[in-house]
């Protein structure tokens, strides 16, 4: 069984480059031997994340990432059962901030800011298919 999970939640400390680099590429190593693929979105001192694979699998990780000292304010915004990935074929793709646009923004959520706090999951979810739809990920990550 398959199901998709989808997370926010906000560094515990002052977000850098590297600390994101980090998350990312512990995700491109660890997620293919657990047969887990998925999306990140690091912006304006927040993290969303996707993640698709096997239920154990995904809820192994999802509870790694609540222990983990790197984040706080952890909120699970979606969790269920799906028929196909719409991940599949990233290890752990990545959105780049700079390439939101506030009108994008003001289209899901109650200001241009993202707040997936503060907003339906499916809101956040409809925002991130958007942004696969622009071509707005990079550093894919693809599987072999």
């Amino acid at each position: 069984m398959l199901v998709r999970l989808l997370y926010a939640s906000r560094p515990a400390t002052a977000l850098t480059q590297d600390v994101a680099d980090a998350i990312l590429a512990q995700s491109r190593k660890n997620n293919p031997a657990a047969g887990v693929t998925g999306l990140l979105c690091v912006a304006d001192g927040v993290f969303i994340q996707v993640l698709e694979g096997g239920r154990d699998e995904v809820c192994d990780i999802y509870h790694a990432i609540v222990r983990d000292p790197r984040h706080k304010d952890i909120k699970l915004l979606s969790y269920e059962e799906i028929g196909a990935r719409h991940f599949g074929s990233w290890t752990m793709g990545q959105v780049h901030a700079g390439k939101i646009n506030p009108s994008l923004l003001l289209k899901y959520f109650k200001r241009s800011a993202l707040d997936p706090f503060d907003a339906p999951g499916h809101a956040t979810m409809a925002l991130l298919d958007e942004l696969v739809a622009t071509a707005a990920i990079a550093g894919r990550g693809e599987q072999s």
